[in-house]
């Protein structure tokens, strides 16, 4: 089976990416929407935790996490996209994801983010999937591969690399060493 690829540009060289569509999600929940990410950019995925405030960060920004002695920043894609702020529910949970920081240096860094909840991992076929509206000359979103239609549902499939733009990536990435340097690490 030949896996199927899209073309889109970046986020701020305007270069064309090419990207794979088709494969396995991890589908979660931001209110009553569904984005997928695909699963091999999921490093685990884990319930709700203390997580320490960092001053001077953007307010979807909440803060670094210890994982397993490895401080991460930790990302509110509620907040992220605009959507309300809601309580966290026993649901609400952060998925540890390794993004890409820079494409020309091919680094990475791992960052959690957090939804409202986790709904399954699907296979989805390039046939299953659309590529994104239009919505106009002044709307951009790399972020999104493309819209899934699965079971009479669509799930908004996001190209977690866009997510957050390099200038956001390397603010985050600066975070755990200041926390580090600043503080005395907590185990």
């Amino acid at each position: 089976m030949q896996s199927s690829a899209v073309l889109h540009s970046g986020a701020e060289s305007g270069e064309p990416i090419k990207t794979r569509r088709q494969g396995k999600y991890l589908v979660f929940l931001l209110g009553r929407e569904e984005f997928g990410v695909q699963v091999l950019k999921v490093r685990e995925i884990m319930g709700l935790q203390e997580i320490t405030a960092v001053p001077q960060t953007p307010p979807f920004v909440k803060g670094v996490i210890n994982l397993r002695g490895k401080v991460i920043p930790v990302v509110d894609l509620r907040r992220k996209f605009g959507l309300p702020e809601t309580e966290y529910t026993a649901r609400t949970c952060i998925i540890v994801l390794q993004v890409l920081q820079s494409r020309a240096a091919a680094s990475s860094i791992q960052m959690g983010a957090i939804v409202d909840g986790v709904s399954e991992v699907l296979t989805i076929q390039e046939a299953e999937i659309e590529d994104t509206p239009a919505f106009g000359d002044d709307v951009r979103i790399p972020y999104i591969l493309g819209m899934a239609k699965v079971k009479g549902r669509v799930k908004i499939l996001l190209d977690i690399d866009h997510v957050l733009s390099s200038q956001e990536l390397h603010g985050l990435e600066q975070l755990p060493q200041r926390q580090e340097e600043s503080a005395p690490a907590i185990f």
